[in-house]
């Protein structure tokens, strides 16, 4: 099984050499990958009918994650890159087909494209998209994506997309796995049938995995190979460094593939305890 962090972003302030830091010291600890949420803008929440149900506001800080693993992957050499999750309607379809690639081929094969629908209707309308049909758009587009990472020409006509005999060069030199995230039935319904694995993120380890066992039932049911199918727990900070190593164990236990350390909310103020606390994580599984 796969342990990485979740870079913890909303806690660095946007800071650039907080990305340096933070990547190396994965990487030098003996961690599998790196994780980044992705938000465009973060919206006010007062006022707004509907409410905004979601964590973020306009005071938190995101970087583009296709931008940050590719620079990371200049500086790195092992670890993977893994967006959990990029809010894959709210963007162009070929223009992720066109960023993932590259990080895919300058990183040498080390992305996983995790993609979800996200929460905030005002970074949608921000960006020119439809909230409301969020759902039925990000099952076209990774259907697109999977043909336009692997097929010399497309000729696509969707409800949502249109493209006339084009082709994606350079491809990456694989189709790159596109995983889902996310908590809601149709989620994993969709998940079942057109992802590659999923990125359990909430929800604490027992419903975590109860919810893993159901979606691996879903995706034996529909023939495919649940061997093949990831599963990635996202391990939010909760009871300490013994709790998050049970948990961790809970997890393998459960056949899941990754887990993805969060070290947001424990008053970590700057990179250096961040990348204690990471030591410490580090060292208790073994890690390092």
């Amino acid at each position: 099984m796969q342990i990485g962090v979740v870079y913890p972003q909303i806690e660095l302030r946007g800071d650039p050499d907080a990305v340096r830091r933070i990547g190396r010291a994965v990487e030098d600890l003996g961690f599998a990958h790196l994780l980044a949420y992705d938000h465009v803008l973060g919206a006010v929440h007062a006022d707004r009918t509907p409410p905004l149900t979601g964590p973020y506001t306009e005071h938190d800080p995101f970087h583009d994650p296709f931008v940050m693993f590719a620079y990371l992957a200049g500086i790195t050499e092992r670890i993977d890159f893994a967006t959990g999750i990029l809010i894959l309607p709210q963007r162009p379809t070929v223009l992720v087909a066109r960023q993932a690639a590259d990080v895919d081929l300058f990183s040498g094969g080390r992305l996983r494209l995790g993609v979800g629908v996200g929460w905030n209707y005002v970074e949608y309308d921000a960006l020119g998209q439809d909230f409301g049909t969020r759902g039925a758009r990000q099952e076209e587009q990774i259907q697109l994506l999977r043909r336009l990472f692997t097929e010399p020409v497309v000729d696509f006509t969707g409800r949502f997309d249109r493209v006339d005999r084009a082709a994606l060069v350079p491809k990456p030199t694989r189709s790159i796995p596109i995983w889902l995230g996310g908590s809601s039935e149709a989620a994993f319904d969709r998940a079942a049938r057109l992802a590659d694995g999923f990125i359990f993120i909430g929800g604490g380890i027992e419903r975590s995995v109860a919810a893993w066992k159901r979606l691996r039932d879903r995706v034996a049911a529909l023939g495919r190979s649940v061997d093949d199918f990831g599963g990635d727990y996202v391990a939010v900070p909760q009871g300490g460094v013994g709790k998050l190593t049970a948990d961790v164990d809970a997890w393998r236990a459960a056949g899941g593939t990754h887990v993805s350390v969060v070290t947001m909310g424990l008053g970590l103020d700057s990179v250096e305890r961040h990348i204690d606390y990471l030591a410490s994580i580090a060292d208790a599984l073994g890690l390092s």
